[in-house]
């Protein structure tokens, strides 16, 4: 998107002349294809040292990755990597409300709260110059997808005869086949690798790369789950099957998908010409 896009026309905040313009570093990949490359340093975070400013935005890769609001890189980058104009441009406080309440759930689901320092008051009202919230036309174009939720964990099936699974498939909305592998990163934490095939939808109007999105972030949103089945580094396959109620994405049933496993490879070709009671 264009950053100008977002600008409301009033009086800006006066940066003074401690600050100098660098170059957004390869590490901070969130900040990237965001509308500009230079950003100023201290940023609106009081961060004053590049490497502070790269350790702390790898803090919040992990949210940005869960797409929990349309919003959460500008607003997260406007203040770790501010673009470098005559003045700082903060979020306005609505931006802040929005993501706060889309992205607060996600947090929690990992056992932390939102932030102090990111206490939505802070930041300027929308009648002064700051970056505004989209627009109901953007809302009205672009497809809102179902969201995640934050759940316990499904029990991983194995070895389920096929007609079982076959009523299974009759009472969900999706079934995805989902290979999981995990990795170390330069900062000695988790990184998982999320190769996602769909299956099939049953119901809805679903495209198989929305349904496969959707996964890849139910995958991210519920760490403990992902972690769960993948207890080595050697890749996994699994089928997760689910329903999605009230624009939530919800895991029902995980099967475990061994090559050995002929009932859920047969469960999965005989569900193109079956008969749901």
């Amino acid at each position: 998107f264009a950053v100008s896009g977002f600008l409301k026309v009033a009086i800006g905040f006066d940066i003074g002349l401690s600050t100098k313009c660098v170059v957004i570093p390869k590490e901070m990949d969130m900040c990237h294809k965001i509308g500009y490359s230079e950003m100023r340093l201290p940023n609106l975070m009081g961060h004053t040292s590049m490497a502070e400013v790269i350790l702390k935005s790898t803090t919040w890769q992990h949210l940005v990755h869960t797409d929990c609001h349309p919003h959460v890189r500008t607003f997260l980058c406007s203040l770790l990597a501010p673009i470098c104009l005559d003045t700082f441009i903060h979020p306005c406080r609505s931006m802040c409300v929005a993501v706060r309440d889309s992205c607060a759930p996600m947090l929690a689901c990992h056992g932390h709260s939102w932030p102090d320092g990111l206490d939505c008051d802070r930041f300027p009202a929308d009648e002064d110059m700051c970056l505004a919230s989209l627009t109901e036309e953007y809302k009205y174009l672009h497809k809102v997808l179902p969201k995640p939720a934050c759940q316990t964990c499904p029990a991983v099936e194995e070895f389920l005869p096929h007609k079982r699974i076959l009523e299974v498939f009759c009472d969900s909305n999706f079934a995805v086949k989902v290979k999981l592998s995990k990795k170390r990163t330069a900062f000695g934490d988790q990184e998982y690798n999320i190769e996602c095939q769909v299956e099939f939808i049953t119901q809805g109007s679903l495209l198989p790369y929305e349904t496969q999105s959707m996964i890849q972030q139910w995958l991210l949103v519920n760490e403990n789950c992902t972690q769960r089945m993948t207890p080595t580094h050697r890749p996994m396959v699994y089928l997760l099957v689910g329903n999605i109620e009230e624009g939530v994405i919800l895991v029902n049933q995980v099967y475990r998908w061994q090559k050995r496993d002929s009932q859920l490879t047969l469960a999965t070709q005989k569900w193109r010409y079956h008969k749901c009671l």
